[in-house]
């Protein structure tokens, strides 16, 4: 069985969707001929935990630990609030503070790629060793952090060894990487970086074709798209909600708000009386404060239920309980590409899915591809309206469902069989 070396800075405890794509890997690459060895940091700092997660990790792998020196644990003692939100890719576009507009230029310009680069140096002295030890000559980083990438580079540098890089989310195109502030030079230095690394590496994964393309113009190393995907059985909820509820799973950030489904749902509530007395906006997650006060400012207060962030069991629990699952992102050409991990577990939930994003979004392929729900565009209001209203009086007559079909492919067990052939 070939042993590979997997590096990642996210893993149980940590919750949230950076840890799942890895984590379900791992639990089936021996079913396909591959032996996975980690390495992870021994004292993350994880702005979200789910002790739920440990249940995935295989009993019998070898981990290997190293610490890790963190700069958020000597930010949090000047805002703990705010140092959490920015680790956690929360940045409010407005009114930030002046401690906010501090911390982002800091974490933009003095750490570059990102705040884990002083795990770097010391994980490459760490892991020749390591390899050796293992008698591995394939290795995998993870990112983002794309800090994780310079381990894989700096190793490939001075050992003979395949290297695959997988990118999770973009690199210089992520939708926060705008917000941080970026001087001329720190803008360079990031960019240089990602050329550095895509084209050392031996192969590439992305989530998305979109990715791959922009990857395409940097290097001509082999690109392969795995996607995110769900893990367990397909099946119909027991119990739906009894309110009409159009539910959002995970953080819902500043620049994602949908204004627009904002209105047409305020529209909806002025002009049926049915629909008023059903409608329940549910965030399972982190929100932005900047969202509430626009869900505030057109009157929908009422209808709000914050419920905050739970266990992933449990949020797959109120996935398949909602009637609608809300899928959000920024309305930017830079995010056509971005596929959401918690795409996947909404086709699972088999629930209508409603999506807001940009025009050309990759994720309206893939839902029309499977018949999961409808996507619309930032500024669409009467289709959305027309599809709202339709949904909601299946809802009234206890016929609101969908009919998904070739959703398997998505499965985290058919795209570790991906990733095995691949490697």
């Amino acid at each position: 069985m070939r042993k590979v070396l997997v590096i990642t800075y996210y893993w149980p405890p940590a919750g949230g969707p950076g840890v799942q794509r890895w984590l379900k890997f791992v639990k089936y690459l021996k079913d396909f001929g591959v032996e996975p060895v980690l390495y992870i940091p021994e004292n993350p700092h994880y702005p979200m935990l789910d002790e739920s997660f440990a249940n995935d990790v295989p009993k019998d792998i070898k981990i290997y630990k190293h610490r890790i020196k963190e700069p958020y644990r000597i930010a949090s003692l000047f805002s703990s609030k705010k140092t959490k939100s920015i680790s956690s890719g929360i940045i409010q576009s407005k009114n930030q503070s002046f401690i906010e507009k501090i911390l982002l230029w800091v974490r933009g310009n003095l750490f570059i790629p990102d705040a884990r680069k002083f795990w770097v140096k010391p994980s490459v002295n760490y892991l020749k060793d390591v390899l050796d030890k293992e008698g591995i000559d394939t290795i995998i980083t993870t990112g983002p952090p794309h800090s994780v990438h310079l381990i894989g580079y700096y190793l490939k540098q001075s050992m003979t060894l395949n290297w695959l890089a997988d990118f999770r989310d973009p690199w210089t195109t992520i939708g926060y990487h705008k917000k941080l502030k970026l001087t001329t030079s720190a803008e360079k230095k990031h960019k240089k970086l990602e050329a550095d690394v895509l084209n050392a590496a031996n192969k590439i994964i992305v989530t998305s074709n979109t990715t791959k393309e922009e990857f395409k113009r940097i290097t001509d190393k082999p690109i392969q798209v795995i996607t995110n995907g769900f893990d367990g059985e397909v099946v119909n909820a027991k119990q739906l909600d009894s309110r009409f509820t159009i539910s959002h799973i995970g953080s819902l950030l500043s620049g994602r708000n949908p204004i627009k489904l904002w209105e047409v749902l305020a529209e909806l509530v002025q002009e049926n009386q049915d629909f008023k007395k059903a409608l329940m906006l549910q965030f399972i997650g982190v929100v932005s404060d900047e969202i509430l006060a626009t869900i505030t400012e057109v009157g929908l207060q009422d209808y709000i239920e914050v419920v905050g962030y739970v266990s992933h069991q449990k949020a797959l629990e109120y996935q398949k309980a909602s009637q609608v699952l809300l899928l959000v992102e920024i309305d930017s050409q830079d995010t056509i590409g971005i596929i959401p991990g918690k795409l996947f577990e909404y086709m699972a939930a088999k629930r209508p899915l409603l999506g807001v994003g940009p025009r050309d979004w990759e994720v309206a392929g893939i839902v029309k591809e499977t018949n999961t729900g409808s996507i619309f565009n930032h500024s669409d209001d009467i289709a959305l309206k027309n599809v709202l209203l339709s949904w909601f009086e299946n809802y009234r007559k206890g016929e609101l469902m969908i009919t998904s079909s070739n959703i398997e492919q998505y499965s985290r067990r058919e795209l570790t069989r991906k990733l095995a052939e691949y490697i």
